[in-house]
C-alpha cells in the first residue's frame, strides 16, 4: 500500500512540475501524449461559448449603431435649423435643400465605394455624388420640394475651388517644381490653348459657329479639372508613387496654371465677343489682373510665414483660419471687384510660399484643409449634378456637344504626349501624364452644353433675321 501511494504521489508531483515548467523547457513526447487530453479540455471549453454567441447586442453596436446615430445627427441639425430660421429649412427652403444634397451626395460617395467590379480600379465617390445631385434635380417629385438658389450655389462651388487650390499649393514640391520648371510651363500652356483652338475649329465646323463664340467655347472646354486632378495626385503623393520624378507636383502645380490660363482666356473672348473694348485693351486688361494676383499672393504669402509666429499657441489651427479665410476672400473678391480668375493664382502664390517656411508645421495645415474639403466635396459634386436639367437639353445638342468635346480632347492627349517626349519621363509616365490630363469638371461640361445651346439659338435667330431683312430689301 505503501508503493502504491508513494507513486502516485510521485506522479501527480511530475504532472505539476510538466505544467508550472516553461513552454520552451517541456519534453517533445509529453506534448504529444498530453496532447488529445488539451483537445478535450480545449472543446469542451469552447462548446459553452457557442451557445452564448449573439449577433444584436442589447446597447446596439456597430454599423447598426453608426446608422441610427448618424440619422439622428442629420434630424437634430434640420430641427436646430427650423427653429432658428424658419421657413428656410422647411421643403423648397435653401437650407433643406443644402441638407438633402449633401447627405445624398454622402450616401451616393459610399455606396459607389462599395461596387467592385473584377479588372477594374475602385470607382472614385465623386461619381455617386454627381449622381446622387443629379436623380434629385431630375426627379420630378424630389425636384419639386428640394432647391438651392443659383447663387448661393455659385458661391459654395468656388470656395470648394479655392480650398481645391489650398490643397494644391500646399502639397507642391519646391525642389521638384525648380528642376521641372519648363515642363510645367508647356504643360500648363500648351495643352490648353491648342484644345482651346481645336474645340474652336471643330465647333466652326461642325456648329456653324463665328470664330468669336468658337474660341469662347474652346476656352470653356479647354481647362483641366483641378477638383479631380488635385485629390488624385495627393493620394498618389502620399502613398509614394512618382515622387523621384515629381510628377505629382508637376500635375498639381500646372493643373492650377491651366485652370487659371483657360478662366483668363475666357473672359477675354467674352470681352471681345460682347465688345466691351478693343483686343488690344482686353489682352492687356487679362496681364494686369495675372500681374496684380501675383503680387498680392506673393505679399500674403510673406506675411503668413512669419504671422503668426512659431511661439504661438494653436499655431495649425491659426494659420489653417487665415488661410481659409485669406484665399476664400481672394477668390470671392475678385469677382466681386471684376478681376475675374486672379483669385485662383493669388491663392496657388500664397500658399505655396507660405507653405516653404513652415516645414513641419505644413502637415498639420495640411491635415485641417483635407478635413475641411471632406465637408466642400460633397457640396461640390452634389451642386454640380444638380445643376444638369434633362428637361432642359435637346437629343442633338447634346450629341453635337459629345462629339466637339471628343474630339478637343483627342487633341489633348495627342499633344500632351508629344510635350513631354522631351522631358526625360518613360512611356509609361508619359501615358500616365497624358490620361491624367483628360478630366473635365462637370461644371464646364456643363456650361459648355448650355453654352451651345445658347450659341446655336442665338446663332439661328441672327441668320433668320438677317433672311428676312434680305426678302424685305429685294422687295
Amino acid at each position: 500500500m505503501y508503493t502504491r501511494e508513494s507513486k502516485s504521489e510521485h506522479l501527480e508531483d511530475e504532472n505539476f512540475q510538466t505544467s508550472t515548467t516553461p513552454q520552451g523547457l517541456i519534453d517533445p513526447n509529453s506534448i504529444a501524449h498530453g496532447e488529445t487530453k488539451t483537445v478535450l479540455s480545449d472543446t469542451e471549453e469552447t462548446k459553452p461559448q457557442t451557445k452564448k454567441k449573439t449577433y444584436i447586442s442589447c446597447p446596439l453596436r456597430g454599423v447598426l449603431n453608426v446608422i441610427i446615430t448618424n440619422g439622428v445627427i442629420l434630424i437634430t441639425i434640420w430641427c436646430m435649423t427650423w427653429s432658428i430660421l424658419g421657413s428656410e429649412a422647411l421643403p423648397g427652403g435653401n437650407l433643406f435643400g443644402l441638407l438633402i444634397i449633401f447627405y445624398s451626395a454622402i450616401i451616393g460617395g459610399k455606396f459607389v465605394e462599395l461596387i467592385r467590379i473584377p479588372l477594374v480600379p475602385p470607382l472614385p465617390p465623386l461619381l455617386g455624388m454627381l449622381l446622387a445631385g443629379f436623380m434629385i434635380r431630375n426627379v420630378p417629385f424630389i425636384s419639386k420640394h428640394v432647391h438651392v438658389d443659383s447663387t448661393l450655389s455659385s458661391v459654395l462651388r468656388n470656395i470648394a475651388l479655392t480650398v481645391i487650390l489650398i490643397r494644391a499649393g500646399l502639397g507642391l514640391n519646391p525642389q521638384a517644381l525648380k528642376q521641372l520648371k519648363g515642363v510645367c510651363f508647356r504643360l500648363a500652356v500648351g495643352p490648353c490653348l491648342i484644345e482651346a483652338s481645336a474645340a474652336a475649329v471643330f465647333s466652326h465646323f461642325i456648329m456653324k459657329f463665328p470664330w468669336q463664340w468658337a474660341f469662347l467655347l474652346g476656352f470653356v472646354l479647354g481647362a483641366v479639372s483641378p477638383a479631380v486632378v488635385v485629390p488624385s495626385m495627393l493620394l498618389l503623393q502620399e502613398n509614394g508613387y512618382g515622387i523621384n520624378k515629381g510628377i505629382p507636383t508637376l500635375l498639381m502645380a500646372a493643373s492650377s496654371m491651366d485652370d487659371i490660363l483657360a478662366i483668363t482666356g475666357f473672359n477675354t473672348c467674352l470681352s471681345i465677343v460682347f465688345s466691351t473694348g478693343s483686343i488690344v485693351h482686353n489682352i492687356l486688361s487679362s496681364i494686369r489682373n495675372v500681374s496684380i494676383s501675383l503680387l498680392a499672393g506673393t505679399v500674403l504669402g510673406f506675411f503668413l510665414q512669419y504671422f503668426p509666429s512659431e511661439d504661438q499657441e494653436e499655431l495649425s489651427l491659426k494659420r489653417g483660419f487665415l488661410v481659409l479665410t485669406m484665399c476664400v476672400s481672394a477668390v470671392l473678391g475678385s469677382q466681386r471687384i471684376g478681376l475675374l480668375g486672379s483669385g485662383g493664382l493669388c491663392t496657388l502664390m500664397l500658399t505655396f510660399i507660405a507653405g516653404t517656411k513652415w516645414s513641419q508645421g505644413k502637415m498639420k495645415v495640411q491635415k485641417i484643409i483635407t478635413n475641411v474639403w471632406d465637408i466642400f466635396q460633397p457640396l461640390l459634386f452634389g451642386l454640380v449634378g444638380a445643376e444638369v436639367s434633362v428637361s432642359s437639353l435637346e437629343s442633338n445638342t447634346v450629341g453635337i456637344s459629345v462629339a466637339t468635346v471628343s474630339l478637343a480632347l483627342c487633341v489633348r492627349i495627342l499633344i500632351t504626349y508629344l510635350l513631354m517626349c522631351f522631358a526625360g519621363f518613360s512611356f509609361k509616365e508619359k501615358i500616365f501624364i497624358a490620361f491624367a490630363w483628360m478630366p473635365k469638371a462637370t461644371v464646364q461640361i456643363n456650361q459648355a452644353i448650355l453654352l451651345l445651346f445658347f450659341l446655336r439659338e442665338e446663332w439661328t435667330n441672327c441668320k433668320v433675321a438677317k433672311k428676312c431683312k434680305y426678302t424685305k430689301e429685294r422687295q
